[in-house]
């Protein structure tokens, strides 16, 4: 593609207008990392016309020596300035398209994999609008890893010191600038421990917003001397970082919400019912791209406000599934995913969970009963409880054993994904942990 588009020639204008310098090309590899190309200004013509070429088999889990040679193509419709570099140069960022030799979308891009799960959505009639609750940790520099401090004692709800309230006012400013809109911010359940609310969006922008807003907290945090962290659970014997996601299906001609219906139990439409019977019926399969590290599962516990048992639920927190409450005269009904965290690839993340909904849509599941009751007081051997895998190991096999993973990743990322989640689990398990000499080295 030899020529520019009107969006792409309007990005030329507002970077030569803005005093931009050089631009970041980003891309996000198989585990859900970014990755990022350094272009200056001049180039950026030449990045839209043909694309910035690159070594893909460097890049882990992304493909192998014989299919290393492949090119970078920005979306326009991504350009923003990063606001947190504020030196001598301004910079500006991208978010790119990967593509081989041949000009064929590259099957291992993440955000390809996404792309496509709308597009089947897109067919069935439906758009994919989402909602998450990004949480995160912030510890005090320099890092002791033995040791780690956080910043702050308070507890849910409470108001930190007024210091760490201008930082968090300082990340969301940062993300609006950039077009992501931060609706709520507030301090979570454990000390140091942050959330910020993200107002709807297509799933595809909002999977774009979930990295940037990774990238700008980490980046504001650092500049205040904190260092912030998305690992589900940095610290032993309190709630850990989730992102819960809130879902709703927006009919593709109308714009109506199709969960929606006033007159039906929980508000809850037929589409709603069984898209919400899909996420439950696929919830053990698509577990290891939700909650992909080995630390993840330190986070799913009982106790300590993370779902362990495969339920849904309205007012019950301890549910993997909740469809909150709404006004009766303003019904909005979305439904929220509550095992996702945020260490996960959200392109990979969005994907299995639109496509696990579809499936239940197209299958027309039936809905099984709420589970109100308290699940971490209740008795499991009243009533036979699906359990969430309760490790990464079991959280693969039974990716291994799901087909709706496969067919929404794609053969490529779904060997990649296993692969590299694989190789994670072994390193873990050849480790001895500093628990372990405690209780054993002296006792036997």
């Amino acid at each position: 593609m030899d020529y520019l588009t009107d969006d792409a020639q309007q990005v030329i204008s507002r970077v030569q207008e803005s005093g931009i310098t050089y631009l970041d090309l980003q891309f996000t590899d198989v585990t859900g990392i970014i990755k990022t190309v350094q272009i200056p200004a001049r180039q950026l013509e030449n990045a839209f016309r043909q694309g910035i070429w690159f070594d893909g088999s460097a890049i882990e889990g992304f493909a192998r020596v014989a299919e290393s040679d492949m090119y970078l193509r920005p979306d326009p419709s991504t350009f923003a300035m990063l606001p947190w570099e504020n030196g001598e140069k301004r910079i500006g960022r991208l978010i790119c398209d990967v593509y081989t030799p041949t000009g064929e979308p590259f099957p291992g891009d993440p955000r390809g994999v996404l792309r496509r799960a709308l597009d089947v959505a897109k067919q069935m009639g439906y758009r994919y609008v989402v909602a998450p609750e990004l949480e995160f940790f912030l510890f005090r520099q320099p890092l002791d890893l033995h040791a780690l401090q956080t910043e702050d004692r308070a507890g849910y709800f409470d108001v930190s010191e007024s210091e760490l309230r201008s930082i968090q006012r300082t990340m969301a400013d940062a993300l609006e600038s950039m077009g992501i809109l931060v609706e709520a911010g507030h301090h979570e359940v454990g000390w140091g421990q942050h959330e910020l609310d993200f107002a709807p969006l297509e799933a595809l922008q909002m999977a774009d917003a979930i990295m940037t807003a990774r990238l700008a907290v980490k980046s504001v945090a650092k500049a205040n001397g904190l260092f912030a962290t998305f690992m589900p659970k940095p610290l032993a014997r309190v709630a850990g970082s989730g992102m819960h996601i809130h879902q709703i299906l927006v009919d593709h001609f109308t714009g109506q919400n199709c969960f929606a219906d006033a007159q039906a139990d929980y508000g809850l439409a037929s589409a709603g019912r069984s898209f919400l019977a899909g996420q439950l019926d696929h919830a053990r399969g698509i577990c290891a791209v939700l909650a992909p590290l080995v630390n993840s599962y330190k986070r799913l516990v009982a106790g300590l406000e993370a779902p362990v048992y495969v339920t849904w639920a309205q007012l019950n927190r301890s549910a993997l599934i909740r469809v909150p409450r709404t006004r009766a005269e303003q019904p909005d009904i979305r439904i929220e995913l509550r095992c996702v965290d945020p260490s996960c690839n959200p392109y990979l993340a969005l994907a299995v969970m639109v496509r696990a909904g579809l499936d239940g849509i197209a299958r027309g599941l039936e809905l099984p009963g709420a589970a109100e009751e308290e699940l971490y007081l209740f008795n499991a051997r009243r009533r036979l409880l699906t359990t969430l895998p309760t490790s990464l190991n079991e959280a693969l096999e039974a990716m291994e054993q799901c087909d709706l993973v496969s067919d929404a990743l794609g053969l490529n990322v779904f060997e990649r994904f296993l692969e590299a989640k694989r190789i994670e689990w072994n390193e873990y398990v050849l480790e001895v942990s500093p628990w372990e000499i405690e209780r054993y080295f002296t006792t036997y």
